[in-house]
């Protein structure tokens, strides 16, 4: 998957060996640094050769009107898109006033890291000039975890061989109209074919300048978004450290500062700017009180000391890998990965603050920079049980979001709240109902999300104070959006039962159905959530829960109507199969034939309307293999494995959201080759860009799941009921597998073998937890070893529906396999062995 010759295995450290422009936008992606509010792409420091040249803060944004083809009542009326925000990475070289340009220059030595302990992107550079000048070159960045707000870049020039004059230009660009430093126009706004997963482009001037102006070695730009009216402010201070001769000039202009250093340098003597940058954002405050803000900013650092800023850096990471990192025993390749994976994690969410985490971070433009259930089903758990703080922080963006919310339900004729399934502000951005607006599972994602994290933390002040108003408001939507039925006729069984129709589950190539299982199971679960919490409540502080009810103006009887809705929630199962079905109907359609559908119609959305891709069972992800993960205390063993043998051939892996789920129920099921070839393939998806759009930003929900995968999937890791319990599925050729539980304010470190399991308590107050059902105790300083008999099931290869045989829907029909095409369709009768493909049937 990756060129080992060029991106070598470092277990800390990722490292380019050697320059390539051909894939600059994934190495853009790759070497990204950013602390969750603000983040810098990977590009070189010449400002040139940019698939994207980003910055990027979370949640500055522009809207824009929605432009339907036709309109009608309800559709989301105002979109979102992050903006690209003034860059500052911009600090060019010039020896003999020859441009160091990547592309044509002799390039005697290059390496380019990121460094995973120290928090800092590194590149060095050996140029020979043209006129024979030996030339070091060495550049780091930092956005700084400590300040929010601060970002550091360093570059140092030695003229080895020679006296000569060496230049440093450094910059600050506003490039929201697309150019570059020389006016042509990056890769990714150039006209592109269609892909939904790309950013908006916004036609219109974006930034309008405010206050602007230079002082000595800082300059400031500020400016206010047209439409939002949210306001931006960067200013820049510079260090020079040099024993040769120099002199500086400056010029200022409403979207470019330059501070440009002239310098007369000896050889061998060495010249270090160092540039410090603070940037500021506000909903509306005045760009002038936010330039205020980057001056405190920067005086503070200054204060500080650039060795002190890098040290402190280097501790927070320290802390964060003590409480986060996992250990593959044997595989450097697969440890580097996750590691990777886990900064990426923290890079998006650290300083988040409230704010949401966005699919690609501060890693690039893709989604235009969107919210999505990504965050509570993919990244919350990891952020659960290492940094709950962060979590917490996370689930708050979800409370602030509830007055958008509330109005959403009303809109679409329904009590409570409904949270968008894509947004920045907290109003629906998505423009295509069937595969957005209709996934109202979102509401049970983040009441999912808040559960699991009261669930690792006990965290009950949170849940009672604020969690509560998200459960409540949610469970009301399920019990407006649902109703009864009569089971008169019904083939499911007796009394009444409890249906969700016209929805979409988080298969987005099977659209607006009747009882989706994953969200009926989910609704299930966030309508019980809700009714316990307000229940303890009531029983736990009184006072609390009658300014919850006056709050919220909670009925007496709306507990009690949440439990009876759950009760009788309407689980899809077919007799003739012996699974679950996805939908009401989804059994009824025809089966694509995955295996024999071209490489090059892949991913099916961006070579086949999405009406075509309806008529058939193909997932784009997980469905309810999800499910069967999420409520995996609601299935039985033969239950998950009939579903996931019946589902793993159906899906496309289009999602990058896929392959994690798929890795944790193979490894439960027993199809343990399968899991690691889904971890791998998961862990790889943006090292390897392996959905090729990696240029687009860093898959931060598949970086989530890896965690997940290896805690869950391998380390067998459940808190179903808010019980700690493991059953785990070490690889075969993994000697051990290490990760960091905090439950309860208690650090456990878990470490599985072949043979056992051994859980530590650092701190903190004992843990009950059980191993293959079987209970222990383990306190503060002690160590519990639990013997393992096998690391569970095992079977060889992966599912197809070739071994379904003469299996038939509940009307009878046999199952078939086909790909649509434009002449015709071939179908083939899954099980039939004597019927090659492309034969008479």
């Amino acid at each position: 998957m990756i060129d080992r010759d060029r991106f070598p295995v470092d277990e800390w450290r990722l490292i380019e060996s050697s320059f390539d422009l051909d894939d600059s936008g994934v190495t853009e992606t790759l070497f990204a640094v950013g602390n969750g509010y603000l983040g810098l792409r990977g590009n070189h420091s010449e400002g040139r050769f940019a698939h994207e040249d980003g910055t990027f803060i979370n949640g500055f944004h522009e809207t824009f009107p929605i432009r339907h083809a036709e309109q009608a009542y309800g559709f989301a009326e105002v979109g979102q898109a992050i903006i690209n925000a003034p860059d500052a990475k911009v600090m060019r070289v010039y020896v003999d006033d020859e441009p160091l340009s990547l592309d044509v220059a002799d390039v005697r030595e290059y390496e380019r890291e990121l460094d995973m302990r120290d928090g800092i992107l590194r590149r060095h550079v050996r140029w020979t000039t043209p006129s024979g000048k030996d030339v070091m070159i060495g550049m780091e960045r930092l956005v700084s975890f400590e300040e929010k707000h601060l970002a550091l870049m360093t570059i140092e020039v030695t003229v080895l061989n020679a006296d000569a004059p060496v230049t440093i230009a450094s910059q600050i660009i506003n490039r929201q109209d697309g150019e570059d430093v020389y006016g042509g126009t990056p890769t990714a706004s150039r006209k592109a074919g269609f892909d939904p997963r790309k950013t908006e482009k916004l036609h219109e001037r974006v930034l309008q300048p405010q206050e602007y102006w230079q002082d000595k070695l800082r300059s400031a730009l500020s400016y206010r978004v047209t439409d939002s009216g949210m306001t931006i402010a960067v200013v820049a201070d510079h260090l020079v450290d040099t024993e040769n001769e120099y002199t500086s000039r400056t010029l200022i202009e409403p979207d470019i500062a330059k501070n440009v250093f002239r310098v007369q340098a000896t050889a061998g003597v060495p010249i270090r700017v160092t540039k410090l940058v603070s940037y500021h954002t506000s909903r509306g405050v005045p760009a002038r009180e936010l330039v205020d803000r980057c001056r405190r900013t920067l005086d503070r650092a200054l204060s500080e000391g650039v060795d002190a800023i890098r040290t402190r850096q280097r501790s927070w990471l320290d802390a964060f890998w003590e409480r986060s990192d996992v250990r593959i025993a044997g595989h450097a390749d697969l440890q580097q990965a996750t590691r990777w994976c886990l900064f990426q994690l923290a890079q998006a969410t650290a300083r988040a603050d409230g704010l949401g985490v966005p699919a690609k971070g501060m890693t690039g433009s893709g989604y235009s920079g969107h919210y999505f259930w990504d965050t509570e089903i993919y990244v919350l758990p990891f952020l659960a049980y290492t940094t709950p703080l962060w979590a917490r922080n996370a689930l708050r963006m979800r409370y602030l979001m509830l007055p958008a919310a509330r109005r959403r339900a009303f809109q679409l004729n329904e009590a409570g709240a409904l949270f968008p399934w894509r947004t920045i502000n907290g109003e629906e951005a998505s423009a295509y109902y069937a595969a957005g607006t209709a996934q109202y599972h979102i509401n049970a994602d983040v009441s999912f999300a808040l559960a699991k994290y009261v669930r690792a933390t006990g965290d009950d002040e949170f849940l009672f104070r604020e969690g509560v108003d998200i459960a409540v408001e949610t469970a009301r939507l399920w019990a407006t959006l649902g109703f009864w039925r009569s089971s008169d006729g019904m083939i499911d069984g007796e009394g009444d039962t409890f249906h969700i129709h016209g929805v979409t589950g988080p298969d987005e190539y099977t659209t607006v159905v009747n009882d989706n299982l994953f969200t009926n199971v989910m609704a299930r679960f966030n309508l019980r959530f809700a009714a316990r919490t307000v229940r303890e409540m009531a029983e736990v502080d009184g006072e609390v829960y009658r300014q919850m009810v006056d709050r919220l103006a909670l009925e007496p009887g709306e507990p009690e109507a949440w439990e009876r809705a759950a009760e009788a929630m309407h689980i899809p199962f077919s007799p003739s199969l012996g699974i679950h079905p996805q939908d009401h109907v989804f059994l009824e359609r025809e089966i694509w034939d995955l295996e024999n559908t071209p490489p090059d119609k892949r991913p099916l959305l961006l070579h086949f309307h999405p009406l075509v891709i309806y008529r058939y069972q193909v997932l784009k992800q997980a469905d309810v293999v999800l499910a069967l993960f999420l409520q995996g205390n609601h299935f039985s063993d033969e239950d998950k494995l009939a579903d996931f043998e019946y589902y793993d051939p159906l899906t496309t892996g289009d999602s990058t959201l896929s392959a994690v789920v798929q890795a944790i129920l193979a490894a439960e099921v027993g199809y343990q080759d399968l899991a690691l070839e889904y971890f791998r393939e998961s862990i790889f998806v943006d090292l390897g860009d392996l959905h090729h759009n990696a240029a687009d930003g860093v898959h931060v929900a598949s970086a989530g799941g890896v965690w997940t995968a290896l805690v869950s999937g391998f380390g067998g890791m459940r808190d179903h009921f808010g019980e700690l319990s493991f059953d785990p599925r070490l690889p075969e050729a993994w000697p051990s597998l290490e990760f960091v539980l905090h439950w309860h304010g208690t650090r456990l470190v878990v470490t599985v073998t072949r043979d056992e399991l051994r859980v530590r308590a650092t701190e903190g107050d004992p843990v009950g937890f059980s191993v293959r059902g079987v209970g222990y105790v383990v306190g503060p300083g002690e160590e519990v070893v639990a013997a393992l008999d096998g690391q569970g099931p095992v079977i060889a290869g992966r599912p197809s529906l070739r071994e379904l045989g003469d299996a038939r829907r509940e009307d009878g029909s046999l199952l078939s396999a086909s790909v649509p095409t434009v002449t015709s369709t071939i179908p083939i009768i899954v099980g039939a062995a004597d019927v090659e493909h492309g034969a008479d049937v």
